[in-house]
């Protein structure tokens, strides 16, 4: 699509262009296609589909097969079924999740004014919209209930910036009437693409052409602020800038199953061996002893030749050999879902403010939590709750915060008394402060507290709002409201504003000020000023970043602003955003000659913006320090502790946010920021030759305090092959880079570098990043480092890094979209130590035990066939019947192995919070990997050739009571089946259960008594006499006393060994869990103390981080009319 060509409410003619619907689709399945789709990503699991092949060639061969059809095909059947039930039960909330989404309704102007669902949106169709609805397409805005067509709304879903402006086009504003927003005759306009701040296109109308911008457009994930109604055209329907931006799903699979498929092609490998081993010995052994016994076993006619037999022989052992490879080993499948509802049962993760629960939106990756090396985390929303309080201030030299009798300052609690604001009527009941001197001195009318409170009122671009009789502030960002309601509540109010006028309420009377000029802020100044005329003088207000601000000032300020340098060190040393706020007297004469010159410079076509900063930069000088304001960012609860957990679990957190320098204030509250670090890098060049100078300057720093992993003993001795252990880094470091900047490192020339220097960082912070650089970030160390990462966000600007691996949304001031693309999704940030150090851990921990279990199971169950061969001509004949080869792992040893992935624990919930290092194997891959494999396949080996040959040597010298030897074979495959059982179900697992509950004792118990319960029916006189073909034995043997003494022979024979490895295992190498429980020292929590710093001065200014709104206040085109006159009253 090179270019889109829409035309309002002209369905026929939108329809020929193969624009998309605006239906969401995040499921996989529907009725019709459930079943060959979820067979077809079954059988790409090579296990599955071997037994297939092997089912078929027992019905094509039947020469090579010794075994009956259902030994096979009921653990297929049963296995896939599982597996089909669990994926079934997923889509089914992913299908729910989308109804919820397309569902929703929008009010379409289709013969007038009707409800439509989002997901019947057209292209082209023009759609009405109400104040507080959320956008559900991108939009050409056409017009607005506003003066000029003008309308609000909050970008949070998109970057983070709480409120915007757009403008509809002029020739659609005016029309007036809504039905003739119809009649212009096109938009052509760029295709789909993912650029949220550029747009490109023209409207056609009457022959004439107008250009079209971003700044006409509403996109998809905004909210409609302060507007009552808009009308606007959908141009993207499911193509918008938010969707693509939040990259393709991606079938997400876990480092144990890509180990699994490895593993289970080494098994085929193995039993291929195996084969070839025993055919061999069959051609040899027909050729040398098989050809003195044709004349009464004679060769049929497809055994002509000793070749062939072993030919055939190999397919015969290979079907006999099959359940060395662990089919229902896929059956983690149950594991997996029910560690999902452990999740979702969590009361420990369920937030009780909001009644939202945790939930596992999928049921595939939760081992993998227990591995996750990387952490991504979104600032706003994520760490903090969005919400800004204005917490202290300095005005004239004093600090107004809560002290003791020793002037130490007190730590606020939720105990701590506010100050009573009952003497102000038109207060905000839900501001807190807690100085109540401050309230006291406003009361004595203090000028210099009654001239901050002044410039807090009339310094903004805050839009007011009468609501049910309530003042409401709709604000350029979180910090401005902040302000504004702080000046409200000491008796300063904010209530209207015109184009020259500014209305405030002044400890009970009304004030009119007239507003001269704004000077605005933006990136460069980082503050803003306003010019008023109270009271027949000039004056100026200025607010903006404390450095700026104090090489303003007039020198006379120097002792106070020394004083209040100190008290903006010990407010950002909190992790506060800080202000400063000047004021200055201005000469009649002087403004009008100065505004004279402003209004040329505003006219200028060159070099309009220089012009401007000249002259704004010649006014703010020699101003006059009125004080500093403190606004926290309010952190989640529990955020610094669960970040100082996390990184205890060497866990590595960055930060990729839309925000700016306010990212690195929250670094510095929930210490991943810190004073005693070395030192913290800035990367902000803006070329890519400046970056790439910046990147390597500092790894040369940082490369001079590098030291190989050896010289740390302990990680070297435990984690020898982790990659978070590559190195380590006597001094700590940090990193922050903008967006600008990210995007020149993340070129392949330079990623590498890029990659390097963060990794020996211990904190990493991206700011002003757009979401597709986010799920960048994230696949860089994905695809370079191999990691488990983490991405946790709340709003939709996070999707496309959660989409890249493990996501979590966090539930929220931000919409649904983030919860809604995620795998893991909660209330509290605070809830991912818990979903990673005890769900994360466990079910890992689990999940290893379970399989090396498996894999020795298997293996000690299939190797005696193997042993049996060369005693038994290499016929292909088997130890077992066919009965207890089909129920042996689905019935006989199922339940105590499920059990034990369930239930079982090292250690309990609270000591894995307590000791976060016990996180570390898993990223290590300690509990199972190769090695481990290879361990349990070799245990299962030994024990496969104890049970062969224990009762095999022991029937061979004893004899039964009646004197006569042990030579049948139904004797010795009974007791070497009844000694399998016990020694995997009741030794193994006993073992290996670290944490017994009555569910284990129960499936232990069950299973040994289904095995014998089942062995008596099956072998009884009542079946042989019904079925003698099916079941041709009569149990009679385990009357013998003999038989008994062999099976706990074999027994103690096949466990002792076990024991004492464990035994010795514990004393010589011990495991992290084993070291910590031998341990008697103080736990590792009284570590996670926050750190105040109150050393160090940094520019944490709070403030709105794009462009004012100083031009469209004083243009007026945002003042309604009534709001306006009513003012001038």
């Amino acid at each position: 699509e090179k270019e889109r060509r829409v035309k309002a409410n002209d369905r026929e003619h939108n329809d020929r262009f193969p624009y998309a619907d605006n239906r969401i689709k995040t499921s996989k399945y529907n009725a019709f296609t459930f079943l060959p789709v979820n067979l077809f990503e079954q059988f790409q699991r090579v296990a599955n589909a071997y037994f297939v092949i092997l089912l078929i060639l027992q019905q094509l061969i039947p020469e090579i097969s010794s075994l009956s059809w259902f030994t096979t095909i009921v653990p297929l059947g049963l296995v896939l079924a599982i597996t089909a039930v669990k994926d079934a039960t997923d889509d089914y909330f992913r299908h729910r999740s989308d109804q919820q989404v397309n569902n929703r309704q929008s009010q379409v102007l289709i013969r007038g004014v009707q409800n439509e669902k989002w997901m019947n949106v057209r292209v082209g169709d023009i759609i009405k919209l109400e104040n507080n609805q959320f956008v559900a397409a991108d939009l050409l805005l056409l017009c607005s209930s506003e003066p000029y067509g003008l309308c609000y709304v909050e970008t949070a879903d998109l970057d983070e910036t709480n409120l915007k402006v757009r403008q509809a086009p002029n020739v659609t504003s005016d029309l007036g009437d809504v039905s003739r927003l119809t009649d212009f005759d096109e938009v052509i306009c760029e295709p789909p693409n993912n650029k949220l701040d550029k747009f490109t296109g023209t409207l056609h109308w009457r022959d004439n052409e107008y250009s079209l911008d971003n700044e006409k457009m509403l996109l998809r994930g905004c909210v409609l602020r302060n507007t009552e109604w808009c009308f606007g055209m959908v141009i993207f329907a499911l193509q918008t800038k938010l969707m693509q931006n939040c990259g393709k799903t991606k079938f997400k699979r876990t480092s144990l199953d890509k180990l699994m498929n490895t593993l289970v092609l080494w098994i085929f490998a193995f039993l291929v061996c195996m084969g070839v081993i025993l055919a061999i010995g069959n051609s040899i052994w027909e050729s040398w002893i098989g050809r003195r016994f044709e004349v009464f076993l004679p060769w049929g006619e497809s055994r002509s030749s000793a070749v062939l037999s072993g030919f055939l022989t190999f397919w015969s052992y290979v079907i006999i050999l099959n359940t060395v490879v662990p089919i229902s080993l896929y059956v983690v499948e149950v594991l997996r879902l029910s560690h999902s509802l452990f999740i979702n049962w969590d009361q420990k993760m369920f937030c009780g403010r909001t009644d939202t629960p945790a939930e596992a939106r999928t049921t595939t990756l939760n081992e993998e939590l227990g591995q996750v090396e990387f952490i991504f985390s979104d600032k706003t929303g994520t760490l903090t709750q969005n919400i800004m309080a204005f917490s202290k201030c300095s005005i004239d030299g004093q600090t107004y915060d809560i002290y003791d009798e020793f002037d130490q300052r007190v730590e606020i609690t939720e105990k701590t008394a506010c100050v009573d604001f009952s003497f102000n009527p038109l207060c905000d009941r839900g501001f807190k402060f807690h100085d109540s001197s401050l309230v006291e001195a406003t009361k004595r009318e203090d000028p210099a507290v009654q001239e901050f409170f002044r410039l807090l009122a009339l310094c903004h671009t805050v839009m007011p709002e009468e609501k049910s009789e309530d003042l409401v502030y709709q604000a350029q960002s979180p910090d401005e409201g902040a302000l504004v309601t702080a000046a409200r509540n000491f008796g300063f109010v904010f209530r209207a504003r015109t184009p020259e006028t500014v209305t405030l309420w002044e400890m009970g009377r009304a004030v009119t000020y007239q507003l001269l000029a704004i000077l605005d802020f933006n990136n460069v100044r980082k503050r803003m000023s306003v010019i008023k005329n109270p009271e027949g003088h000039i004056k100026l207000y200025c607010k903006g970043a404390d450095t700026l601000i104090f090489d303003r000032l007039d020198p006379s300020c120097s002792r106070l602003m020394n004083e209040t340098s100190e008290h903006l060190s010990e407010f950002a040393g909190e992790g506060l955003r800080t202000l400063a706020l000047a004021c200055k007297d201005i000469d009649e004469e002087y403004y009008e000659a100065w505004a004279e010159r402003l209004r040329c410079g505003s006219t200028a076509i060159e070099d309009r913006e220089e012009q401007l900063a000249v002259l704004y930069e010649e006014i703010e000088q020699g101003m006059k320090l009125l004080g500093a304001t403190a606004i926290e960012d309010k952190l989640q609860e529990g955020v610094p502790e669960t970040i100082a957990r996390l990184n205890l679990a060497d866990i590595k957190i960055w930060v990729l946010t839309g925000d700016k320098l306010t990212a690195m204030n929250i670094g510095y509250s929930c210490n991943m920021l810190r004073d005693d670090m070395n030192e913290v890098f800035v990367v902000s060049g803006q070329t890519r030759l400046e970056v790439q100078q910046q990147l390597s300057a500092k790894e040369h720093i940082v490369g001079l305090s590098r030291v190989s992993s050896p010289g740390d003993i302990e990680k070297s001795d435990a984690f020898a092959d982790d990659s978070v252990f590559e190195e380590a880094i006597i001094a700590e470091y940090a990193l922050v880079i903008n967006g600008h900047s990210l995007a020149h490192a993340l070129e392949p020339q330079l990623e590498h570098i890029l990659l390097d220097l963060a990794c020996l960082c211990k904190t990493v912070i991206c700011c002003r990043v757009t979401p597709l650089q986010k799920a960048q970030v994230v696949e860089l160390v994905r695809r370079h480092r191999g990691a488990v990462t983490l991405a946790v966000g709340d709003g939709a600007n996070d999707v496309s890094m959660i989409k890249a691996h493990i996501g979590v949304g966090i539930s929220g001031q931000e919409g649904m979209q983030a919860v809604l693309a995620s795998d893991y999704s909660f209330a509290q940030f605070r809830c991912l130590q818990r979903l990673l150090l005890v769900h994360g851990r466990w079910s890992y921990f689990r999940m290893c035990n379970f399989l090396g279990y498996f894999f020795y199971k298997n293996f000690a169950f299939t190797l005696v066939h193997f042993w049996y061969g060369f005693f038994c001509g290499f016929s292909a004949q088997t130890v077992y019947d066919q009965w207890f080869i089909t129920l042996f792992n689905i019935v006989y040893t199922s339940l105590p192995v499920l059990a034990m992935g369930l239930f079982d624990q090292d250690v309990s919930d609270q000591n894995s919070l307590r000791y976060p290092s016990l996180y570390k194997p898993g990223q290590q891959n300690l509990l199972f990997n190769k090695r481990r494999f290879f361990l349990c396949t070799l245990q299962g080996v030994t024990t496969s050739f104890l049970l062969f040959f224990i009762p095999y040597g022991a029937f061979s010298v004893m004899e039964k009571d009646d004197g006569s030897s042990f030579s049948d074979q139904h004797t010795f495959a009974v007791t070497v089946a009844t000694t399998l059982v016990i020694v995997v179900s009741v030794q193994q697992i006993g073992l290996d259960t670290h944490y017994w509950t009555a569910v284990n004792l129960l499936f232990v118990g069950g299973s040994l008594v289904v095995y014998f319960a089942t062995l008596f029916a099956m072998q009884s006189n009542g079946l042989f006499g019904v079925f003698p073909g099916n079941f041709p034995f009569v149990l009679n043997c385990l009357s013998e006393k003999s038989v008994w003494l062999v099976i706990l022979l074999t027994t103690v024979v096949c466990v002792v060994p076990g024991l004492v490895v464990s035994f010795l295992r514990v004393d010589l190498f011990p495991t992290p869990t084993d070291k910590r429980c031998r341990k008697k020292q103080r736990p590792q929590q009284q570590s996670l103390r926050r750190a105040r710093r109150t050393s160090s001065r940094r520019s944490a200014y709070a403030f709105s981080h794009q462009q004012g709104y100083g031009e469209l206040i004083t243009s007026g085109k945002n003042m309604r009319t009534s709001t306006a006159s009513s003012a001038r009253s």
